[in-house]
């Protein structure tokens, strides 16, 4: 028989304001699936955590894309549709095998939720059914505690992202509002509220019911502080209990206000709540952790950590070990990194990489794709924070344009300052493409990435050349992918400005892998066109050369000028 597609509604933040039967089915569920941006922090998954059991499927769906910015040859719309059918086909396959789905939605399924995009693609070849959840309204009007209309007033749900001049017609009509989806959207909905004369009896709630919470008049907020996780609240009757008679419409000093419950909230244990006996839905419930490509046990601490006095009972054994496994064959992956490896409860790191890894039973992995590092690193010193041993997952060395970097950088915030750090050495990409063909990096080079990702391309053009006026050989990562395809050619220009077109060039791709392939050419003969994101380059200095041998070309570097 299919299993079930449960589409979970968590309310708004609070994990006390998960229904029964929600975390009842959370608990029993098959597989949990939830969405998140590619940062990989989901929110709905920090709030059913305390629900969830050992052993659960965790499906992660994670938008391609969360603004109209997009590569994509459909636009925004197109990469969207494709994301939605993905994700759908991920769920079905599991829902085909028979497994119960849980798919979690902040507030309720039905309301402004992604889960109804899966709704339209599953619910007419399996069982779905929706569990109701608070929504982010109702709990936006707790925290002013005030009505929002009463009699015959009439509430109007309004999406920030309407245009200003709609907006504005729709509050004129209407005796109460909802504005809804905010961040970047905020300074229009004030001008909307501005200009239908609602301004001064608006109220702006941010992260409704969590220990964040906040409420503060519409007219003060700072346009460049407003999260997504926001809501903006026009009552009906005119306020006179609760935060937002404190605020008050004419907000004197506009102070923030923290409500009592929020603090409640923060002090409350979900632990009993997690320890509570579930049952079962009737299906057979697998204790495998799923390791797909594309899962990923991501814990969205932002909002866990504040809410969840476990947090702060912390086991003195976690810990974050940055390691490197090598430019790709096993045999080249240190014992001490194996060692680290096999102590670790999860893995953190790229997906290719994690994937590099042995399964282990019990071992949890969360693979990321490789733009997202501050968060991959902020997400494993989190669960360090609480107890775990996280090895972060690098290839090659850790040290060299990878995760060691990322990991120190985000360890020095103060929330992290107790996590220990370890970084564990790897054999390097250079290295493993210079023993292929000898010895090009002899005597000294230098090591640049040609990617302009994080920092402008004038700066790598600018140490190019100064390395190649200074005749070090050089080791060029990061040289091509398949959306930067000019800058090997703009690369070699600048090279051949200080260099001799016959300057060896090794080419090393996959090196340690199932397709390697070495080869050497000159400056002069280096084709942008061979060249992708798994190759990595080395130039010769003047003083490199390359000969001929019945095992292939062979390149050194000389160690010693003639002139010494």
């Amino acid at each position: 028989m299919s299993g079930t597609l449960w589409g979970i509604g968590l309310g708004p933040g609070d994990p006390e304001l998960v229904t029964v039967k929600a975390a009842r089915l959370i608990g029993a569920a098959d597989v949990v699936a939830f969405h998140s941006a590619r940062h990989g922090r989901s929110i709905s998954r920090g709030i059913a955590e305390p629900y969830m059991r050992p052993g659960q499927i965790e499906e992660h769906l994670v938008y391609p894309v969360t603004t109209e910015t997009t590569d994509h040859p459909g636009g925004y719309q197109g990469a969207i549709d494709e994301f939605y059918e993905q994700a759908a086909a991920r769920l079905a396959a599991h829902l085909a095998a028979g497994r119960d789905v849980a798919l979690l939605a902040a507030g309720d399924p039905l309301f402004y939720s992604s889960y109804m995009h899966m709704h339209r693609r599953l619910a007419d070849r399996f069982r779905a059914e929706i569990v109701p959840g608070i929504t982010s309204v109702s709990a936006a009007s707790a925290a002013l505690g005030t009505p929002l209309v009463e009699g015959e007033q009439v509430l109007t749900v309004l999406p920030g992202t309407m245009p200003v001049d709609e907006l504005t017609a729709r509050l004129r009509e209407t005796d109460a509002a909802a504005i809804m989806k905010l961040g970047r959207t905020f300074p229009g909905v004030r001008q909307a509220l501005a200009d239908a004369g609602r301004l001064d009896d608006a109220y702006y709630v941010e992260r409704a019911s969590s220990t964040r919470q906040r409420v503060l008049a519409a007219a003060d907020v700072d346009e460049a502080d407003v999260p997504y996780f926001s809501i903006t609240l026009v009552p009906g009757p005119t306020p006179t209990t609760g935060v937002a008679s404190l605020v008050g419409a004419k907000h004197r000093g506009a102070p923030t206000y923290t409500s009592e419950a929020a603090t409640v909230a923060g002090q409350r244990t979900t632990a009993a709540a997690a320890d509570t006996q579930v049952p079962t839905l009737g299906s057979p419930l697998l204790a495998t952790p799923s390791t797909a490509e594309g899962t990923e046990h991501h814990d969205a601490l932002a909002l866990r950590t504040e809410t969840s006095p476990r947090v702060e009972s912390v086991s003195a054994a976690g810990e974050v070990v940055v390691v490197g496994l090598g430019p790709g064959a096993a045999d080249w992956t240190t014992p001490e990194v194996t060692a680290a490896l096999d102590e670790a409860t999860d893995l953190v790191g790229y997906t290719t990489y994690i994937d590099r890894v042995p399964e282990r039973a019990g071992q949890r992995r969360h693979a990321s794709d490789n733009k997202v590092e501050s968060e991959r690193a902020a997400m494993a010193l989190d669960l360090a924070k609480r107890g775990a041993r996280v090895a972060v997952v690098s290839s090659g060395d850790p040290g060299v344009f990878a995760m060691a970097a990322a990991v120190l950088e985000v360890s020095a915030e103060p929330q992290f300052k107790d996590v220990p750090v370890r970084v564990l050495p790897g054999l390097t990409a250079a290295n493993a493409v210079a023993s292929r063909v000898g010895a090009p990096l002899g005597h000294d080079y230098a090591m640049i990435s040609l990617s302009d990702r994080l920092k402008p391309w004038e700066v790598v053009a600018q140490r190019l050349s100064a390395v190649a006026a200074a005749d070090m050989a050089i080791a060029i990562y990061n040289p091509a992918s398949s959306q930067r395809r000019w800058q090997v050619g703009a690369m070699r220009e600048i090279l051949l400005v200080h260099r001799d077109p016959e300057t060896p060039v090794v080419l090393g791709r996959d090196v340690g892998g199932p397709t390697e392939s070495v080869r050497v050419v000159t400056l002069a003969e280096l084709n942008p066109d061979e060249v992708d994101m798994r190759t990595l380059l080395i130039i010769g200095a003047s003083t490199t050369t390359a000969f001929d041998t019945p095992e292939g070309t062979r390149v050194f570097t000389a160690r010693r000028y003639e002139h010494a």
